[in-house]
């Protein structure tokens, strides 16, 4: 906007920019800041979702990432209690930055409890607006994931010579256990069941059957829905022992999600996950269980150059022959060419070809790389908790529940 000095000469004003998001390689991009103050590390990647932008900045595979969204409008419909993923929402297991095209606006839903900015403060989340994100997106899709700082400073003050430093210097997420960091501190119980409209979340009263879930990052959903169907959840650490474990007695064993480099974390999960195998008892894993479980039966991971997030991924189960969108969230992906006789690939990516899912033959054990608690679809891959479910019934000689009700 421009401006007249008592001399008649012109100055223009410019709006100086209170976020920057600066590339390993150089490359400040300035924006406007919101949410948390300071600055964070991590790796960019864009999710192409339009909605649940809640779940996603919750969801502890997130942790070490910094999320750009391809939808241009975030935020409009607030924030609130119910649709946090992490465990522990003290914790901020999740991602670590946010970067927006358009500014945030008032939340204008029944029930938002509170608007965008003002959760992202809590929840200790540097976020940036009013950039490009289509542009940022090619940049992803052409030279791959960057690391990067996101700072947010109100005066707009940066050391930007040091936030280069900082980006250059950062080693990126191979090689990096981040299970460790999310995962529960010690054993609980969970009880509550799906949602349901105008009434909420549900508990649990009277289980039939009791599955172990090994926390490498679990998201809510997934255990709401094992509870839906059933089964008293037992939520223990990342670094739980086989011992441990079969000492509980479950009836089947459940390997989360999660972030991070699954060769890392499997260096202590992997022999605890064979030891599980040499039981009968049946086995599922999604995302980075997924990817460990492949690991722990001879196979091997390696990282994407852009990697999947979103909710509108085509997904085929080899299976049944049917077609799913599903939710997807990671960085890494198993090598199906790795995999050793034995193990079947059931699920593909229709975008890429890449893994989707395994089963060991003759065997109770399956895993996936989506995420099908999310319902993108909206409940195209529920039936993968029903078909779990069923192998514990098979077992104890009970008849099968329908895998799509």
């Amino acid at each position: 906007m421009a401006t007249m000095t008592a001399a008649s000469t012109p100055t223009w004003a410019t709006e100086k920019p209170t976020a920057l998001l600066v590339l390993a390689d150089g490359t400040v991009i300035e924006g406007r800041g919101l949410g948390a103050t300071g600055s964070a590390v991590a790796e960019v990647c864009f999710n192409t979702a339009l909605t649940g932008y809640q779940e996603i900045l919750t969801d502890p595979s997130y942790a070490g990432q910094i999320v750009t969204f391809t939808f241009p409008h975030i935020g409009n419909i607030g924030t609130n209690d119910e649709d946090i993923e992490d465990l522990n929402p003290v914790a901020r297991a999740g991602a670590v930055g946010a970067v927006f095209k358009a500014d945030v606006t008032n939340p204008s839903s029944y029930r938002a409890a509170s608007g965008l900015d003002q959760w992202l403060k809590k929840r200790g989340i540097v976020a940036l607006s009013g950039i490009d994100t289509r542009a940022l997106t090619a940049l992803i899709r052409e030279k791959g994931m960057p690391n990067a700082v996101i700072a947010h400073a109100p005066d707009g003050m940066f050391d930007i010579d040091e936030l280069k430093r900082r980006a250059a210097a950062w080693s990126g997420l191979i090689g990096l256990d981040l299970a460790k960091d999310v995962t529960s501190g010690q054993s609980s119980v969970w009880r509550e069941t799906p949602w349901v409209w105008d009434e909420g979340f549900g508990e649990q009263i009277d289980p039939s059957m009791h599955v172990v879930a090994i926390d490498y990052g679990v998201k809510r959903n997934i255990l709401r829905l094992l509870a839906g169907l059933g089964a008293k959840v037992t939520v223990v650490p990342a670094n739980t022992g086989a011992e441990e474990i079969l000492a509980m007695r479950p009836d089947g064993i459940f390997l989360s999600n999660g972030p991070g480099d699954p060769e890392a974390t499997g260096d202590y999960a992997v022999p605890v996950i064979r030891d599980l195998l040499k039981t009968d008892i049946p086995v599922f894993g999604i995302c980075l269980g997924h990817q460990m479980l492949a690991l722990a039966l001879g196979g091997k991971t390696a990282k994407m150059h852009q990697g999947h997030h979103g909710a509108n991924h085509p997904v085929k189960d080899h299976t049944t022959g049917k077609v799913e969108i599903v939710s997807m969230n990671h960085g890494f992906a198993v090598d199906a060419g790795s995999l050793p006789t034995g193990v079947e690939e059931t699920h593909v990516s229709l975008f890429d070809g890449s893994n989707c899912g395994i089963t060991l033959t003759g065997r109770p054990v399956f895993s996936v790389q989506h995420h099908p608690e999310a319902s993108p679809g909206p409940q195209d891959s529920h039936y993968l908790f029903r078909r779990f479910v069923n192998l514990i019934r098979e077992k104890r000689g009970e008849p099968a529940l329908a895998e799509r009700a």
